[in-house]
């Protein structure tokens, strides 16, 4: 038996780390979420900036193979994909994983920045209002704008079985389902109105959320529940006055 990947996040949200741990779970592989034991924070904080390890990371999620570290989601998923069967075994195709992982941590960073357009620094409340102006923005333009385009990438793949990448599951696919899930909690009533846009990417995470591991990670415990201190976040007020607009 392997030895368990240590994975280093905060104990409480799904944030970034979500992604990583849909790809484990989907592996099948033992791995240990650090940070929700006991000293697990402690712990983590000697893997991040100013701790102890001489490859300390910036900042979550932080992956530990034996003694290898792997940070940054993107990285950790290019990591685990080479190793479990998420990623095509060409370099073309593990790039191309890559490069769509990437351009959904761009989008998750957007959504992030619709609660906290001026600083990280701030309380949401200090920056309410310039929040209802980026979320407007996120809403009307940059969700269609990325999600059209991970529909036509769905549809352009020559593989079959209806996956992004290829004719197998990848991490892509799973990371494509969390942020469709993350963009439903943040904004309901903005993603109901573009319901039956993306037929294809909601076929996708239905697929995914159908997968014996996955289904049964999402009704367990360890599936931690969207929370207002989490990087998609649910403000009531961020929806008024938002309109979306009619494709074409």
């Amino acid at each position: 038996m392997m030895e368990p990947y240590k994975l280093y996040y905060w104990p409480t949200i799904q944030g970034r780390g979500e992604f990583v741990r849909l790809a484990l779970e989907e592996a099948g592989v033992p791995y240990i979420d650090v940070a929700r034991g006991k000293g697990g924070m402690k712990e983590m904080n000697a893997v991040i900036a100013g701790g102890r390890d001489e490859r300390a990371a910036f900042a979550p999620p932080v992956l530990r193979a034996g003694e290898l570290l792997v940070g940054q989601t993107a990285n950790i998923l290019l990591f685990l994909g080479a190793r479990h069967k998420l990623a095509p075994r060409s370099e073309a195709g593990r790039l191309w994983c890559n490069q769509l992982q990437l351009t959904i941590a761009d989008v998750v960073g957007e959504a992030h920045d619709t609660h906290h357009p001026i600083s990280v620094n701030q309380y949401y409340e200090e920056q309410a209002r310039e929040a209802k102006a980026r979320s407007r923005d996120f809403v009307t333009e940059r969700i269609p704008k990325y999600l059209d385009y991970f529909a036509s990438v769905l549809q352009a793949n020559p593989g079959r079985g209806g996956w992004m990448v290829g004719s197998r599951i990848s991490y892509v696919d799973l990371s494509l389902f969390q942020l469709l899930d993350g963009l439903r909690y943040a904004f309901p009533k903005a993603m109901a109105g573009y319901q039956g846009r993306w037929p294809g990417l909601e076929r996708l995470a239905a697929k995914v959320a159908a997968r014996p591991r996955i289904a049964a990670y999402l009704g367990s415990k360890r599936r931690l529940s969207n929370n207002e201190d989490d990087v998609f976040r649910h403000y009531p007020e961020l929806e008024q006055g938002v309109r979306v607009k009619p494709r074409g």
